[in-house]
């Protein structure tokens, strides 16, 4: 750290960052880079940040790129695929010759906070966010690809960072119990969630785009096991409620669509464009979240930030963030799904009320606070020491 050139007592840290996810759209670690990134870059006036970004094939946006320059920051690309550099970093925990260009300026960092996917062979101060432990809790919803490079990821990041932000008290625990780390390691910041109200016209021109003619209940979240859209087909077909429509929006993940996404009522969009996301949440009857777990549950702030009311599960850090704004459900439980379901169709009143509650609730969830709780931690960070 170093003092200001005025010589007053005020610290300037130079702190690395790896944003590589910022790039993997419709993922919530991408919302959470992006948005993790853009808070810095807006409220940081003091400490000198790195911006690490590798990928062989995707580009980080101009804009950004033209950003983090102007503010007198420094950008590190690196074109290499995931799968080499968690190689390196994870398999090998080594810098190769092929790429120890950068090498002098990532070890001249006060900091360096790690991605989602590797992590580096630094002997600097490392901070880390871990969103969930659900490779752990439910191996057999996580694609073997990712469940062998967390597992390698997460056993250096026991050994050798000194700070983890976890988006939850949920994950907290988890990350005690599970990976037997210190708690005292471990700050719980929630992230921030950001959307745009659509104007009607908006909206409308969404509601014709996918021709949505009839009322409908809106889910979202990348199409892989762990989003449980399963049971929540079947949960919602059991109703036969002809009337009314199941959306379904979110890339494919690893998994393929469950069966009955295609009935007549049951329609999936794939992924869409933020302001088309951001246009449902706004029309749709309520929202429902009936995934088996998650680190933080970034749809379901955004639709109580969109006055949609939500019904979602009360596993892991969900029934957290929604805290008495939600309606709650067992999500191994289809009666349980379907019970939320025809509670919400059948009391407008009930929808209404949860959308006030939501409303008032999302406001605690913003960059702001996040940035403002990294960096005092960061900057006030004393090595634990354990005296036993």
């Amino acid at each position: 750290m170093k003092k200001s050139e005025a010589g007053k007592d005020k610290e300037i840290m130079n702190i690395g960052i790896d944003i590589s996810q910022i790039v993997y759209e419709g993922t919530g670690v991408s919302r959470f880079t992006h948005g993790l990134t853009h808070a810095i870059l807006e409220y940081d006036r003091k400490n000198k940040w790195l911006f690490f970004f590798s990928s062989l094939r995707r580009r980080l946006s101009s804009n950004l790129e033209k950003k983090i320059i102007d503010k007198g920051h420094t950008l590190i690309k690196w074109r290499l695929p995931p799968s080499l550099l968690s190689f390196f970093w994870n398999d090998l925990h080594a810098f190769s010759k092929l790429f120890t260009f950068n090498f002098k300026l990532l070890t001249s960092l006060d900091w360096f906070i790690t991605s989602d996917w590797t992590e580096p062979p630094l002997s600097i101060q490392k901070a880390t966010v871990i969103h969930d432990l659900a490779y752990l809790r439910y191996p057999e919803t996580v694609d073997e690809k990712v469940l062998k490079t967390q597992g390698k990821r997460l056993e250096w990041v026991k050994k050798e960072s000194s700070v983890i932000f976890a988006d939850s008290y949920a994950t907290k625990e988890d990350l005690v119990s599970c990976l037997k780390l210190e708690p005292r390691s471990i700050h719980v910041i929630y992230p921030g969630v950001e959307v745009g109200k659509p104007s009607q016209g908006e909206i409308q021109k969404t509601i014709k785009k996918y021709e949505l003619d009839r009322p409908f209940i809106l889910t979202v979240g990348k199409i892989e096991p762990r989003k449980n859209l399963k049971r929540l087909i079947e949960a919602f077909r059991s109703l036969q409620k002809k009337d009314i429509d199941l959306i379904i929006v979110g890339q494919k993940g690893w998994n393929a669509l469950p069966s009955g996404y295609g009935a007549t009522n049951v329609k999936y969009l794939g992924f869409i464009s933020d302001q088309e996301l951001y246009s449902l949440y706004s029309s749709c009857l309520f929202f429902v979240y009936p995934s088996l777990w998650e680190g933080f549950g970034y749809p379901i702030v955004e639709a109580m930030k969109l006055n949609a009311a939500v019904a979602t599960s009360k596993t892991s850090s969900l029934k957290e963030i929604a805290e008495n704004s939600a309606i709650l459900f067992d999500p191994f439980d289809i009666e349980e799904i379907r019970s939320a379901l025809v509670t919400l169709l059948e009391k407008p009143n009930l929808r209404e009320d949860l959308r006030k509650k939501g409303a008032q609730r999302s406001k605690l969830f913003t960059w702001k606070r996040y940035y403002e709780e990294m960096i005092k931690t960061l900057s006030n960070f004393k090595p634990y020491v354990n005296r036993n």
